[in-house]
């Protein structure tokens, strides 16, 4: 798999980008525990390729994701060249505070978990959790980032949420080179198209969360009925049901039809895939290059279209 550009900001990036929140062992989401040994074995696989982009977040495990990071890094000598590591500034845990202090404090947090002098790029993460005003107000999160832009402590600013018309909004203000958006551009979603048009316009890297919608699909609606951490309609159930009707003559897995269709956009800089375990990056690989014929594609792309304004409810 070809690197791709990112965004303007003049690097390249793995069309697959590591996703490293269930590294941080957080089993009330994932359902798992992921001990520090098997993380740091993973990241150590991680940086003997082909990706060389890692996503992670001050807020993942409680900071663990980061503090594993920086354990593995360590015992590998350091980040190794080419790669680039994304972290997210976050609030405390059940507080909104996205003050120009706590911003400071998360920045200053991620820099010690991960044994790092300077963070290479840095997200605005989750901003729905206060309203636009509030984020590019005087004191507010995004100056204060574009502050530790200034004085060199990050290098690139993002901005990672949910709400497309939101998004727009961040982009609007032309101090963020990269955008991450999730469980919006799948097979049963494409509601971030607006969001990638935009980015796409503006040279501002595109970065896809959540192919899989998490899990739905990769195991199918039967055994995961879920989609974006919430129930899915029948209607979007069936979808799927008839998309694994199309595929399984094939023996292709829904995991990777779902991943190839956001490798397929262009302008996607890179999909972010959760990893926990060392075997992860192989299979992760294995699924990027199936063979999907385009008939099969074909077939799927209508089913696939019925979500581009949405998801039904």
């Amino acid at each position: 798999m070809k690197n791709r550009p990112f965004g303007k900001t003049g690097l390249t990036v793995s069309p697959v980008c590591v996703g490293t929140s269930p590294l941080g062992s957080f089993p009330a989401q994932y359902g798992y525990e992921v001990s520090t040994d098997q993380a740091i074995a993973t990241l150590l696989e991680v940086f003997r390729g082909p990706f060389n982009f890692i996503d992670t977040s001050n807020e993942y495990g409680g900071g663990e994701s980061e503090r594993r990071i920086g354990m593995a890094t360590d015992r590998a000598g350091g980040l190794p060249d080419g790669y680039l590591l994304a972290t997210k500034m976050d609030p405390l845990p059940g507080t909104t505070d996205f003050s120009e202090e706590r911003v400071r404090a998360s920045v200053k947090e991620s820099l010690e978990r991960l044994g790092l002098d300077r963070l290479e790029l840095v997200y605005l993460h989750d901003p729905e959790k206060i309203s636009f005003e509030e984020g590019i107000a005087p004191g507010g999160p995004l100056q204060a980032l574009v502050k530790l832009r200034d004085e060199g402590v990050i290098r690139h600013l993002g901005v990672a949420g949910g709400p497309i018309d939101l998004m727009l909004k961040y982009l609007a203000t032309d101090e963020f080179e990269a955008v991450i958006s999730h469980n919006r551009y799948t097979l049963v979603d494409q509601s971030a198209l607006p969001l990638i048009d935009d980015a796409d316009r503006r040279g501002i890297a595109f970065v896809n969360g959540a192919p899989y919608g998490g899990g739905m699909l990769v195991k199918g609606p039967d055994e995961h009925p879920n989609y974006c951490y919430a129930p899915a309609s029948e209607a979007t159930k069936e979808r799927v049901r008839q998309m694994q009707q199309i595929l399984a003559p094939h023996d292709i897995p829904l995991a990777a039809a779902a991943l190839q269709f956001s490798l397929r956009e262009p302008r996607i800089a890179s999909t972010i895939v959760g990893m926990s375990a060392p075997e992860r990056i192989a299979q992760t690989v294995r699924l990027a290059e199936w063979e999907i014929p385009q008939s099969v594609w074909a077939q799927l792309e209508p089913l696939a279209a019925v979500g581009r304004d949405g998801f039904e409810n």
